[in-house]
């Protein structure tokens, strides 16, 4: 080692290196909350120095919690930043959760300060007394004076920044520092904490820019985009991209609470060129009155977080946007496969471009992915190959939060395991084909609820459709599928019909012959979680205990 001489410690990876660039490059920028506020980025650098001199004085100190419940908004962002760069820990909440639920996560975590839009006050209220962890709550409020309530709060957001030094220096710290903790919710248990490092947030947005930015073609992101996210910042950091637009320097817009017309409103003033979101929220946009008079073409859209339906796919195709797949999960930070076309893709064939645009996704620089038989045993490339999806990263979660046992078999074998059901094709694109809890077993064969759910979505009469599998004495378990007609097609389209819809495909041999067996609800809506994603837990529980035939086709 004498050869090669440490003259100076590696500079670490930390969060506030991702300003070091846009301070200088795009301080004029701005950064814009539901038109109520908007700020440079010479500004923002500014609050989030006001902001830990705050978080300082308010007692925070390295390693201490902090909890945030609050919409997409620049206070967020500034958290985002903030927080972890003081070498304090960000806890995300989920207002979406069950007031249980989020008691036990607060508590869980120890969060020592909450910062709680008006919204959230209630919820608070009503746990004030279990939240035993919590020394201060901080007011965030955008016009309206808060409700009454026996909360204290030690502070408003924005006295407290104004009253503030806008002079802090950010110091530096190990790498491994954790920066960010948010609670994923499962099929059973408590919800578990995810957690990630500075290093880990620094590589993922790394990794996720080169790949966003390395493409020429209608997908890419580049520095004259303007971004504005469509999922929710407490959700996986909203996938990690608002570290990526900040670091490039984009305009970035937030809509705080989602309100369709707002949202489309905004997209249309500040011509926003790059979201991502779940399929619930963009089929909420496209759906929307106020969408037709909207022109969303040029729009581009990473989908994620739950399978999208090539009818939904088509839809948004015909408006002009332009639809991109992506795959990850909480565990995952989350974004480890985007289905950007190869290079030697035919780029003037639409078709082909939309077939690889709406797959999973090819693995992004760093990631290794791989498909394990029931044995953890790697399986080879190819549809007839199907098995659990596997990754390595060097920004996976290594584990969740005080839970030392679902660690080690989230880990088993040194590799993450995600449940997911997946093949691996011939051009080394990920392809998910169902939840591990989520296949449905006929006659000893596996069917992906998945594949039912895209067949159906491209009938013209369905707005959406989830399916699950259901106990059945012969066949061990039936594909049943929940429908949610368009407003046009209630009246006319009918479970018989879409039963026959089904047949189409299978023969085209585009889905198994017992997909046959599909038994059809049309209903009013699907429950949803916590994200956005179809609820099948909540379904299966619901149809479990109802115990009655659902509508269904003659056989």
């Amino acid at each position: 080692m004498e050869d090669y001489p440490l003259a100076g410690p590696p500079a670490p990876l930390l969060i506030r290196n991702l300003l070091d660039r846009v301070l200088t490059w795009a301080p004029q920028q701005t950064i814009v909350y539901r038109d109520l506020r908007e700020l440079t980025y010479t500004e923002f650098y500014q609050r989030l120095q006001r902001l830990a001199n705050t978080l300082r004085a308010l007692g925070i100190k390295p390693g201490d919690r902090v909890g945030v419940m609050d919409y997409d908004s620049h206070r967020y962002l500034e958290f985002f930043f903030a927080v972890p760069m003081i070498g304090a820990v960000l806890h995300t909440i989920n207002f979406r959760l069950a007031p249980e639920q989020i008691s036990y996560t607060i508590n869980h975590a120890g969060d020592q300060i909450l910062f709680l839009h008006t919204d959230f006050i209630p919820v608070t209220t009503l746990l004030r007394a279990e939240l035993a962890s919590v020394k201060a709550c901080v007011l965030l409020q955008d016009v309206a004076p808060p409700p009454e309530s026996p909360l204290v709060f030690v502070g408003e957001y924005e006295a407290l920044l104004a009253a503030a030094s806008p002079r802090f220096e950010f110091p530096e710290f190990d790498e491994n520092t954790v920066a960010t903790l948010f609670y994923t919710t499962g099929t059973t248990g408590h919800p578990k904490g995810v957690f990630f490092t500075h290093r880990q947030l620094v590589l993922h947005s790394l990794s996720a820019g080169w790949t966003f930015a390395a493409h020429s073609d209608a997908h890419s992101l580049r520095a004259g985009d303007v971004y504005m996210p469509l999922t929710p910042m407490f959700h996986v950091h909203a996938w990690g991209v608002p570290y990526v637009a900040t670091a490039l320097g984009l305009k970035q817009i937030y809509p705080g609470r989602y309100e369709p017309h707002l949202i489309l409103s905004l997209i249309a003033r500040h011509r926003v060129t790059f979201s991502h979101c779940v399929p619930a929220i963009l089929q909420m946009l496209l759906h929307h009155p106020a969408s037709p008079g909207t022109d969303l073409k040029g729009w581009k859209v990473l989908i994620g977080g739950a399978a999208l339906p090539k009818g939904l796919a088509r839809e948004a195709a015909a408006r002009g946007i332009h639809i991109l797949g992506g795959y990850g999960m909480s565990e995952t930070c989350p974004i480890v496969a985007v289905s950007f076309p190869k290079p030697d893709a035919n780029l003037g064939d639409a078709e082909a471009v939309f077939d690889v645009s709406t797959r999973t996704g090819f693995p992004t620089l760093l990631v290794q992915a791989a498909v394990f038989d029931p044995e953890c045993r790697p399986l080879p490339p190819g549809p007839e190959n199907v098995g659990e999806l596997v990754l390595r990263a060097p920004w996976l979660t290594t584990g969740y939060f005080r839970q030392p046992t679902e660690s080690a078999q989230l880990w088993r074998g040194g590799w993450l395991h995600t449940g997911d059901v997946a093949y691996v094709d011939h051009e080394g694109y990920i392809r998910i084909t169902d939840r591990l809890k989520d296949v449905i077993k006929i006659g000893g064969e596996w069917i992906s609820s998945l594949e039912l759910e895209n067949a159906l979505s491209q009938h013209p009469g369905i707005r959406e459709v989830a399916v699950i599998g259901l106990p059945d004495a012969r066949w061990e378990e039936r594909p049943h599928a929940e429908v949610v007609l368009h407003e046009a097609a209630r009246g006319t389209v009918t479970p018989r019909q879409l039963v026959t819809f089904l047949r189409e495909f299978i023969d085209r041999g585009a889905i198994h012959q017992r997909a046959i067996l599909t038994v059809v609800r049309i209903v009013d809506a699907i429950p949803r979680t916590s994200v956005g994603k179809p609820d099948k837990k909540r379904l299966r529980e619901a149809l479990h205990s109802a115990n009655r035939p659902a509508d269904r086709d003659v056989e």
